[in-house]
């Protein structure tokens, strides 16, 4: 039965991205790809070998995971002696805190089962090639920043971040008073 009003349409849908196409799809090729490899390997000497070399990878994934995190909580608490003590972290040449977050994707995709993987994992505990993908990723996000229209998350990304004198990047919170708010007590002063 119709009532002569008109059905609401619904609004048209964003395309999808190249991302959201493609990922499945790489994904897909990626683990038939590695299972085939382990199938030649297998028949090649044994599936014995393949399940030493399988377990070998999630050992030393696991122990390159391990290494990164402490690692990572030596310059934490580094960085918070040195900000307890009053130097200004980053003043006092030491431990780089660096590369631990790729030396533990790189321990992760040693622990996922299969070859290509454990490769790809061995590559990126090389300092050379850490230092290579740190440059990359660093250049994209902040091309995505530098394109984030008004009113996205890359925005307020854009605008929360404060330059230091000596170049390096601070975090921060943007305050906005709005005309009209109820004035508030004295805020307290910001500390570094």
């Amino acid at each position: 039965m119709t009532t002569g009003a008109q059905t609401p349409r619904s609004p048209a849908r964003p395309p999808r991205s190249r991302l959201r196409t493609f990922l499945p799809l790489g994904i897909a090729a990626w683990l038939v790809l590695e299972i085939w490899l382990l199938t030649v390997v297998a028949g090649a000497s044994s599936g014995f070998v393949v399940f030493l070399l399988l377990v070998a990878g999630v050992v030393l994934g696991s122990v390159v995971i391990k290494a990164a995190g402490r690692r990572a909580f030596r310059s934490l608490q580094e960085t918070v002696r040195q900000q307890q003590s009053g130097v200004m972290p980053g003043a006092v040449p030491g431990g780089n805190s660096e590369g631990n977050g790729l030396m533990m994707l790189g321990g992760l995709l040693i622990v996922i089962p299969g070859l290509i993987s454990d490769a790809l994992g061995l590559l990126m505990l090389l300092p050379p090639v850490q230092k290579a993908v740190s440059r990359y990723a660093e250049r994209t996000v902040e091309r995505k920043l530098r394109e984030a229209g008004p009113g996205t998350l890359g925005d307020a990304f854009r605008q929360a971040r404060m330059h230091r004198p000596d170049g390096k990047v601070v975090q921060g919170e943007v305050v906005r008073d709005e005309p009209g708010d109820a004035p508030q007590g004295p805020r307290p002063p910001l500390t570094h």
